[in-house]
């Protein structure tokens, strides 16, 4: 309670941020103890306040409905909605308020966070979603400005807005998801991969298979997007994994050949001067290290 004695308040904001396609403009964000009342009034069209109250007592009027505000209340005030505030005289209510404009609406799924929040005009209970936290760590960026500021206050009123509409819906699951992967996006995961965990038995054609591809079509995107052959790339990820193994001296240098997949102990120390340009024997006395433990 201490961190949210004093007043605050930041006004002629122009905080703007945008969430599935909906503008959102935060104009004022305050915090103050009251200990006057504040008359009926009403937001023009677009305008919603956020009301968090972390400690003390009042009531309030929603369009002519009177409510009793206790510690953890939480009320939005869209656009026309008549409200006023009586503070407690022996524990006066304090209260965050967040004042948001909102001009266009979301596209797109009525389900989504910004288009709930927007067609919610009015709601009043109890936070089930920790939002002081969320109050303060505003207060805390917008008094400090560290470095990045902006981009924090930007996403805690996302999380704010989120934070609402769960309110709002209770433990509602989403129906909105995130989209599934590009097939060519899909396609550098399944090559690097493929590489990563696979390296000793992949082929040409096992990887053009997973891809859907030919071989030729796969050499193709393999020299336009990582700009090496498929034997390159294999070496590159068999040689790779030959350092790391290297710099556990518990492991032979013939058994890291057998591993890797090489004939002979000698085929894997060619291969292995001819890509480094030292022996794994020296490359072993360089940067080998006991294994931990």
């Amino acid at each position: 309670m201490a961190a949210d004695a004093a007043s605050r308040f930041y006004n002629d904001l122009n905080i703007h941020f945008c969430m599935e396609g909906a503008d959102f403009y935060a104009l004022k964000i305050s915090f103050e103890r009251f200990e006057r009342s504040i008359p009926s009034h009403s937001h023009s069209s677009n305008s919603y306040e956020i009301h968090y109250i972390p400690y003390g007592y009042g009531n309030i009027t929603l369009d002519h409905q009177a409510h009793t505000v206790a510690p953890d209340t939480l009320y939005v005030t869209g656009p026309f909605v008549e409200h006023s505030q009586t503070p407690a005289k022996r524990e006066p209510m304090a209260e965050y308020c967040v004042y948001l404009k909102t001009p266009a609406r979301a596209r797109g799924n009525p389900a989504s966070v910004a288009a709930v929040f927007q067609n919610t005009p009015q709601w009043f209970g109890r936070d089930s979603q920790h939002l002081h936290a969320i109050m303060r760590q505003i207060f805390e960026e917008l008094s400090h400005q560290y470095t990045g500021y902006i981009i924090q206050v930007e996403t805690l009123l996302q999380q704010l807005i989120v934070g609402m509409v769960r309110n709002y819906e209770g433990d509602r699951a989403s129906t909105v998801h995130f989209a599934s992967a590009s097939l060519a996006d899909s396609n550098y995961l399944i090559i690097e991969e493929s590489f990563l965990y696979d390296f000793r038995e992949i082929t040409l054609q096992k990887l053009a298979g997973r891809l859907g591809l030919s071989a030729r079509q796969t050499e193709r995107l393999l020299r336009r997007h990582y700009g090496k052959t498929f034997v390159q790339k294999k070496a590159e990820a068999k040689m790779s994994a030959a350092s790391f193994l290297l710099r556990d001296s518990t492991h032979s240098i013939a058994r890291i050949a057998e591993d890797l997949g090489y004939s002979s102990e000698e085929h894997f120390s060619y291969a292995f001067r001819r890509y480094y340009r030292v022996s794994a024997g020296e490359y072993r006395k360089t940067v080998g290290r006991a294994p931990e433990h």
